[in-house]
């Protein structure tokens, strides 16, 4: 079992930044990839950027990509997502989200495993 705790949401006005951190224990080991989506009332949960665990490789969905990174750091089992030049469209509830699938499709929130609790962001115009 993996458990992962988000933190780093909150108020940011537009053009600002944030870092979230999602801190995960448990059975890491059998994580082959990290993600993170995000979800605004009424819309459906999108896709916003994810991480192989081993390897390092990034996706990001392309209305966050040159904006947002995401990042690992395997020996504190901690992905972050670094968000810059923040919009009003990226309020949302953000969730991180772990894959024990090896050949995960990493964008598609079917193909994670565990999710963590979600933490807010919201932008200000």
């Amino acid at each position: 079992q993996v458990q992962l705790v988000e933190s780093g949401g909150g108020l940011v006005q537009a053009g600002g930044s944030l870092r979230l951190s999602c801190a995960a224990s448990g059975r890491t080991f059998s994580s082959f990839a990290l993600g993170w989506f995000r979800q605004a009332p009424g819309k459906e949960r999108e896709f916003v950027a994810a991480i192989r665990w081993s390897g390092g490789s990034t996706y990001y969905a392309d209305s966050v990509k040159g904006r947002f990174t995401i990042y690992r750091d395997n020996a504190k089992n901690t992905v972050s997502l670094q968000m810059n030049s923040l919009k009003p469209e990226d309020t949302a509830v953000y969730n991180c989200a772990a894959s024990t699938r090896r050949w995960v499709n990493v964008g598609r929130a079917t193909e994670y495993d565990y999710w963590g609790q979600g933490t807010q962001v919201t932008v200000s115009s």
